[in-house]
């Protein structure tokens, strides 16, 4: 069918074909109409929604002292109090949990947002409330809008939703979404990229204050540095160098989730201990026979919706780290292939494009720094005698949700992508 511009008239009638089946006038935004389709799998009343627990006051006090976000929430005022009608939007930052952390706005469109249980401390995933703004930005990772009847759930109609995801530019971690709802009238085309810009800024002013304490950190590393032999090094609690010693510079160290003093095992570098510094962390390189033993065994976690990680273990340790969507995307891509794949053959799995080799050895540069013994190229696999399990969604329609990439889609499709 013709792909053409979607008349907003036409939307509910869009959204009624696609619930019972039948064809549509006009096929749905794509964004929208595979994220109608992993709403109907999760059983949600397109009428009426599900009902929305609320966290207690006590809990969110809790995440909102723990997220980086409250400290940028004025340069979000500051980046829409000029555009946004504060009467008659609301301005909201969640949690990556899509838990509403922050809400701002009117009386009138607080109440309004309070009939539909959008309110603090309630959950605006796709799994409890259906398509939505902050839903759809959690799993796409990328800036959305969700107008009108675009939402999945009759109630919502009368709301057009943008929002864009708000990542810790330490680590490229998902921290929140920043999101701008409002009345159906009050649609303004120009408020995505508002939204979006806004959003670029807030990570921005992350960056710079992450910048400022690393040279704290320096300050009062350098001379302990100084005093000690050996090889070490002073990072920040996201594993950035501040000062070093006794070897060549690393500009990171990639910690584990759950980093705590004692002996530690890190593929970056060897057995190492750490010792606790000011918002930070004194890395020593162990002088083992150990620290050239490569890993035995390597889980790669994909099952959660949002979260993926790997972890590696052997003689000299264990250690789990925190995965990006592009790497948690190449890891699958080869714990399917364990033979290998070059970089031709990864960039058609990823992107359908074997031309893309560029992208796919920079990515692979970085995964390698991070997974130092654990993977190889020439061509690209993990290490010899590496045990590999790979945990996957109980569905194969909920892998990495947001994905492209040609071998992904064929699993999600239970198509054979072993070769």
């Amino acid at each position: 069918m013709k792909r053409i511009p979607i008349d907003a008239g036409l939307l509910p009638a869009i959204r009624e074909a696609a619930l019972a089946g039948a064809e549509p006038p006009v096929r749905p935004r794509p964004v929208i109409g595979e994220s109608w389709h992993r709403v109907r799998r999760h059983g949600l009343d397109p009428d009426t929604g599900g009902s929305v627990a609320l966290l207690s006051v006590e809990e969110v006090e809790h995440l909102r002292r723990a997220s980086p976000l409250g400290g940028v929430l004025p340069q979000v005022r500051e980046g829409l109090r000029e555009a946004v009608d504060a009467v008659r939007h609301l301005i909201v930052v969640s949690d990556a949990e899509g838990r509403v952390l922050w809400r701002e706005g009117g009386a009138g469109v607080r109440r309004s947002a309070d009939r539909l249980g959008f309110e603090v401390g309630a959950s605006w995933t796709e799994e409890r409330v259906g398509t939505n703004g902050i839903g759809l930005a959690l799993v796409e990772r990328r800036p959305v809008q969700v107008h009108s009847a675009e939402h999945f759930v009759r109630t919502h109609h009368a709301w057009t939703c943008a929002a864009a995801p708000l990542h810790d530019p330490r680590d490229g971690r998902l921290l929140g979404v920043l999101n701008v709802s409002g009345p159906v009238p009050a649609f303004n085309p120009a408020t995505l990229a508002l939204v979006t810009a806004v959003a670029k800024v807030s990570e921005a002013e992350l960056r710079a204050r992450h910048w400022e304490s690393v040279d704290r950190l320096r300050t009062v590393a350098s001379p302990m540095l100084a005093r000690l032999g050996g090889r070490a090094l002073a990072v920040d609690r996201d594993g950035w160098t501040a000062a070093v010693t006794g070897m060549a510079p690393v500009s990171r160290v990639v910690l584990p989730l759950e980093a705590a003093p004692g002996r530690v095992w890190l593929p970056s570098l060897g057995p190492c201990t750490l010792e606790p510094l000011p918002d930070g962390w004194l890395v020593r390189l162990d002088r083992g026979v150990d620290e050239d033993v490569p890993p035995g065994r390597l889980v790669l976690d994909l099952s959660r919706p949002r979260a993926w990680t790997v972890s590696v273990a052997g003689a000299a340790g264990q250690w789990s780290h925190a995965l990006s969507p592009r790497h948690a995307e190449l890891l699958y891509v080869l714990a399917r292939h364990r033979a290998g794949r070059t970089a031709a053959q990864l960039a058609a799995d990823l992107f359908g494009d074997a031309s893309r080799t560029v992208t796919v050895r920079a990515e692979l540069s970085r995964l390698r720094r991070t997974l130092a013994g654990v993977l190889n190229h020439r061509p690209y696999r993990f290490a010899d005698g590496l045990e590999v399990r790979l945990l996957e969604p109980e569905s194969p329609e909920d892998l990495l949700p947001a994905s492209t990439a040609p071998l992904v889609l064929a699993a999600r499709r239970g198509l054979p992508v072993d070769r």
